[in-house]
C-alpha cells in the first residue's frame, strides 16, 4: 500500500481528513491556507500516533517513503505541529533528499555554489541534529567544506553519508519523533503550559527553491505591529537565502517603501500586492493576524508557513476588538481572545519588550506594572523624596501598617520577606503599585543604608527599576512604555459586561481608591477597609489615647475626635460613588498594631500622653499577642471595646444622611462586621448597631435604610452560616483568612517555601494566589448552601484577593455568587474573567 494513502501519511488537500488533535496546528493551518486556493507547495501531515509510534521503535516503510521524492531533483522539510502552536517542537529540518546526484543536476540549474550551499547545509544539519556528532566538527564554511564535511562524516560514522532520500527522511522521522519525547523537551513544553504527554504531528513539505536565477529567495510578512497591535506591514526578504543556507548575492530587503534601503515593494509590487492580499484573505477566513512565511522562486510565490502573530497585550486587545468591529468574530469571541491577566499590562507602565534587561534580582510579582527610582528604606524617605518630586522604591524586609504612607509616596515596593497575600502585595496591588515581595538573594543593612543584590551592592539613592509583571529587580534606568486605556481597552470591557452575570465592585478604603474603583468602572464598593483610616497622623493620637483610656467614657471622648473624620471619609465615599452600594467593615486589627514597639517611640508616646514610661510600657506590653491575627481582633474587639463600632456606627449613619441631601440620591450603606464565628456576636453587635441607627434618627429627624452583613473569614462561620444568615442581608467570603485559617498557614510567611512546596507538587498552586476549590472552596460551597436555605434573599460575595483572580471567578460564578470585589487596579482583570466565566457556562449549558 503507498504511504501517502494510508493512516501514516495524508496529504492535506481541502477535503482530506486532517484534525487539530491528531495531526497538530501546522498541518490544519496549511489545509486552510489550501482551501484558500493559497500557492501551498504539496504537503503531508503524519499523524500524532504515528510519531508515537516511531519513537518508540515502529518501523518505517522505506518504500512508501521514497515515492514522495518521485520527481527528480525534488527535496522536502520536515516541521513539527504539535496541537498548540506555543508549545514548540524539535528544529525544523530543510533540504532533506539531497543527495550526489541531485546536488550534480542543482549545480546545472541553480549554479554550482548555490547547490553547494543547499548540500552543505543539510549535510552539517543532519550530521548535528540527526547523527548527533560534534558540532564543533562542522562549521567550516567556504569552498572546499562540503567535501570536508561529508568526509567528516564518513570517518565518525565509518559509512558514507545516506543518498537514498527515503532513509534520509525516515531517520530525521525517528529524531524528531524522539527529540519530542525526551525529558528536556517535555520540561520546557511543560513550562509552555503542555501536558507532559502532549502529542506531536509531523508535515513533510516540498521543498519550494528559493535560490536560482531571477527573483530568489524567502521572507515573512506581518500586517500589524506586534507592540500596539496597528495595521502596519513589516517583515523581510533575504534574496538568494533558503531558511538558513544562504546562496550568491544576498541582499535583505525590507517589505515597504520607506528610506531604510531597497523593498520588495519597490523590486517587485505585483508579488508585493499578491502578498497583502494574501494576508487579507488569511485574516478574514483564518479569523486571525498571520505572520506568513514565503518563498519567491523566479518571480513566483510559494506560501510555506502561517503562524499566528506573536504580540503584546495592548497589540492582542487592539486586534481582537478591530475583528469583532469588522464582524469576523462576534463581540463574545472578542472577550474570550483576550487573557484576562494581560489586562494588568495595559493599566500600568511596563517594560519595553525590547530594552536590555540587567537582573540583580527576582522575587514573587505581587502587584503588575514597573517602576524606576531612587532606593529608600523608610517611609520618612519615602515622603520626603515624594516632597521633593523624586522617583523612589521603598525596600523594606517586609511591610507594616505604619509603612502605608510610605507605600503612597514611592512608585514601587520590594520587600526581602512575603508571599502574594501578605501586607505589602495587598496593599500594592490597591495602590496599583509595581511591588516584588520575599525577593531571593537581597540582604537590607538599615545601619549603612545599602542593600546587597547577589554580589552587586547598592547605596541609598542609587537607581533601580521594579518589574512587578515579572518579579525581576532591574539595574539602573530601563526604558518603559504607558499604559494603553485607550479606545480597544474600554470596548472590550464593555463587552464583558454585556455578557457577564457577576457583578463586580473594588474594594476601596479612600476617596482616592474610589475614584479609581469609578474610572475602571466597578460596580460598587465590596470591601472598605476602615482601620487604615486610623493610620493617618491626624488620628493615630486620638487613637492611641483611646487605647490608653481606662473607662468607657474616656474611651468615647477619645473616640469624639476621630467621629468628625471618619463621617467625613464615609461621605466622601458614598458621594463618589453617586448612589452605588457601599460596604464598609467596621473595625478589624488588634490594637497593638497602633501602637510603637520600640524604645524611642515608646518615649515620644509617654511624653504626648504625660503618663510615665513605665505606664507606657507595661500598657503596650500588655496588648502584645502571641498571635495577633488569631487573638483579640475584629468582632472580639468591637464586644469588649464597643465603643469603636458605636462610633463607627454613627460615623457612617450621619455620613449616609449629608450625602443623600448632597447627592439628591438614596444611600444605603453597607455595615460589614468582621472575623464573625458565632452568631451570638452577630446578635451582640446588630443590637447595638440598631441602638446607634435608632439614636441617629431621632437627632436627625430622618429615616434611613441600612444592611447589615458579616465577612465570613473563618471556617467555623461557613460551616453557621445557616443560623447566621438569618440576621443578615449578605455575606462575604474573606478568602484571605479563610484560607489563611483553613491551612493555618500565615499569608505573610507562606513566600519563604511556598515555591518549593509547589515545584514538589505538595499545593497545585500558591493558595494565596488562586482559591484553593478543594478545600477552602469546599467551606465556601458549604456557606452559600447553608446560608441560602435559611434566607434564599441573602447576597453572597467574595472580597479576598482571590476576588481578581480569573480562576478563583470562574469558581465563584460556578458557587452562586452574587459579586466579587477587588482592589481598583484588578477590577478591568475580574470584568473580564466574570464574562469569560458566564460565556463558558452558557456554553456548556447550550451543549
Amino acid at each position: 500500500m503507498d504511504m501517502r494513502d494510508s493512516p501514516d501519511l495524508t496529504e492535506i488537500t481541502p477535503s482530506a481528513g486532517i484534525e487539530r488533535h491528531h495531526h497538530g496546528w501546522r498541518a490544519k493551518c496549511l489545509q486552510r491556507l489550501i482551501r484558500l486556493e493559497l500557492p501551498v507547495p504539496r504537503s503531508f501531515a503524519i499523524p500524532a500516533s504515528t510519531v508515537a509510534g516511531i519513537a518508540s521503535g515502529r518501523r518505517i516503510p522505506l518504500p512508501e517513503l521514497r515515492a514522495l521524492f518521485s520527481q527528480d531533483n525534488r527535496l522536502v522539510s520536515v516541521r513539527p505541529s504539535a496541537v498548540m502552536p506555543e508549545w514548540g517542537g524539535p528544529r525544523t529540518v530543510l533540504n532533506v533528499g539531497i543527495n550526489d546526484d541531485t546536488h550534480t543536476a542543482m549545480s546545472k540549474s541553480i549554479g554550482g555554489a548555490n547547490a553547494d550551499a543547499i548540500y552543505l547545509d543539510f549535510v552539517q544539519s543532519y550530521a548535528i541534529n540527526i547523527a548527533r556528532l560534534d558540532p564543533d566538527m562542522f562549521t567550516q564554511d567556504g569552498p572546499g567544506a562540503l567535501a570536508q564535511a561529508l568526509h567528516l562524516y564518513h570517518d565518525q560514522m565509518d559509512e558514507p553519508f545516506p543518498q537514498d532520500p527515503g532513509t534520509q527522511l525516515a531517520e530525521v522521522l525517528r529524531s524528531m519523533s524522539r527529540a519530542w519525547d525526551g525529558p528536556t523537551a517535555r520540561l520546557l513544553r511543560q513550562a509552555k503550559g503542555a501536558p507532559a504527554d502532549a502529542p506531536l504531528g509531523l508535515v513533510v513539505q516540498d521543498m519550494a527553491p528559493a535560490l536560482g536565477p531571477g527573483l530568489c529567495g524567502s521572507g515573512t510578512i506581518q500586517f500589524i505591529d506586534p507592540v500596539s497591535g496597528a495595521p502596519r506591514i513589516t517583515g523581510r526578504f533575504r534574496r538568494q537565502s533558503q531558511g538558513a543556507t544562504a546562496g550568491q548575492d544576498v541582499e535583505t530587503f525590507y517589505l515597504v517603501k520607506d528610506d531604510r534601503g531597497s523593498s520588495l515593494e519597490d523590486v517587485a509590487p505585483e508579488l508585493f500586492g499578491d502578498l497583502v492580499a494574501y494576508g487579507t484573505a488569511t485574516r478574514a477566513r483564518l479569523r486571525e493576524e498571520m505572520q506568513i512565511e514565503f518563498v519567491i522562486n523566479n518571480g513566483n510565490i510559494s506560501i510555506i508557513d502561517a503562524t499566528r502573530v506573536q504580540r503584546s497585550s495592548r497589540a492582542n486587545v487592539r486586534v481582537a476588538v478591530a475583528m469583532a468591529r469588522n464582524k469576523i468574530i462576534t463581540t463574545a469571541e472578542a472577550v474570550m481572545r483576550v487573557e484576562p491577566r494581560a489586562l494588568a499590562d495595559l493599566l500600568h507602565h511596563q517594560v519595553d519588550p525590547g530594552a536590555p534587561r540587567h537582573v540583580i534580582a527576582r522575587g514573587i510579582n505581587a502587584s503588575p506594572g514597573a517602576a524606576t527610582g531612587k532606593i529608600v528604606f523608610t517611609t520618612t524617605d519615602a515622603q520626603a523624596a515624594a516632597a521633593r518630586d523624586e522617583a523612589c522604591i521603598l525596600i523594606r524586609r517586609e511591610t507594616s501598617p505604619e509603612d502605608i504612607r510610605g507605600m503612597h509616596a514611592a512608585v514601587a515596593v520590594l520587600t526581602e520577606r512575603g508571599g502574594t497575600s501578605s501586607h505589602a502585595a495587598v496593599i500594592a496591588r490597591g495602590l496599583g503599585k509595581p511591588c516584588i515581595v520575599g525577593a531571593t538573594g537581597i540582604n537590607i543593612d538599615l545601619r549603612h543604608r545599602r542593600v546587597k543584590f547577589g554580589s552587586e551592592v547598592l547605596e541609598e539613592g542609587d537607581e533601580i527599576t521594579v518589574d512587578g509583571t515579572s518579579g525581576e529587580v532591574l539595574a539602573g534606568r530601563v526604558t518603559l512604555l504607558g499604559p494603553a486605556l485607550d479606545d480597544s481597552f474600554n470596548q472590550l470591557l464593555d463587552w464583558a459586561d454585556q455578557e457577564s452575570d457577576i457583578v463586580v465592585r473594588a474594594n476601596a478604603d479612600t476617596p482616592e481608591d474610589a475614584r479609581m474603583a469609578q474610572t475602571f468602572k466597578a460596580q460598587g464598593i465590596g470591601l472598605c477597609r476602615t482601620e487604615h483610616m486610623f493610620f493617618d497622623a491626624n488620628r493615630l493620637p486620638a487613637m492611641r489615647e483611646m487605647i490608653f483610656a481606662d473607662t468607657p467614657d474616656d474611651r468615647r471622648l477619645a473616640l469624639e475626635r476621630i467621629l468628625p473624620m471618619q463621617r467625613q471619609d464615609f461621605r466622601e465615599l458614598f458621594e463618589i460613588m453617586a448612589g452605588l452600594p457601599v460596604t464598609i467593615r467596621l473595625f478589624d486589627p488588634p490594637l497593638h498594631e497602633f501602637l510603637p514597639h520600640d524604645r524611642e517611640g515608646i518615649r515620644e508616646l509617654a511624653e504626648s500622653l504625660d503618663l510615665p514610661l513605665s505606664d507606657v510600657t507595661r500598657r503596650v506590653d500588655a496588648l502584645s499577642e502571641f498571635n495577633p491575627m488569631l487573638g483579640m481582633r475584629g468582632v472580639r474587639l468591637g464586644i469588649t471595646v464597643p465603643e469603636i463600632y458605636d462610633m463607627q456606627a454613627r460615623a457612617i449613619f450621619e455620613a449616609a444622611i449629608d450625602a443623600a441631601a448632597r447627592t439628591g440620591q438614596p444611600i444605603v450603606p453597607e455595615i460589614m462586621i468582621p472575623l464573625v464565628s458565632a452568631v451570638r456576636e452577630v446578635e451582640i453587635v446588630k443590637n447595638r448597631i440598631d441602638a446607634v441607627a435608632a439614636e441617629v434618627r431621632n437627632v436627625h429627624r430622618i429615616d434611613f435604610d441600612y444592611r447589615l452583613g458579616v465577612m465570613v473569614e473563618t471556617p467555623r462561620a461557613t460551616l453557621r452560616a445557616g443560623e447566621i444568615a438569618e440576621h443578615l442581608s449578605f455575606l462575604s467570603f474573606g478568602t484571605n483568612d479563610l484560607t489563611q485559617m483553613t491551612y493555618g498557614l500565615s499569608r505573610d510567611d507562606a513566600g519563604r517555601f511556598m515555591g518549593i512546596y509547589v515545584g514538589q507538587g505538595v499545593y497545585s498552586e500558591d493558595p494565596f494566589h488562586i482559591l484553593d476549590q478543594d478545600g477552602v472552596g469546599e467551606l465556601v460551597l458549604t456557606g452559600v448552601q447553608r446560608a441560602r436555605q435559611t434566607n434564599p434573599q441573602i447576597i453572597l460575595s467574595v472580597c479576598g484577593e482571590h476576588g481578581g483572580n480569573p480562576e478563583s471567578i470562574a469558581f465563584c460564578h460556578a458557587a452562586g455568587v452574587d459579586y466579587v470585589s477587588c482592589s481598583p487596579f484588578r477590577v478591568p482583570v475580574a470584568r473580564l474573567a466574570a464574562a469569560q466565566a458566564t460565556i463558558q457556562a452558557k456554553s456548556k449549558t447550550n451543549h
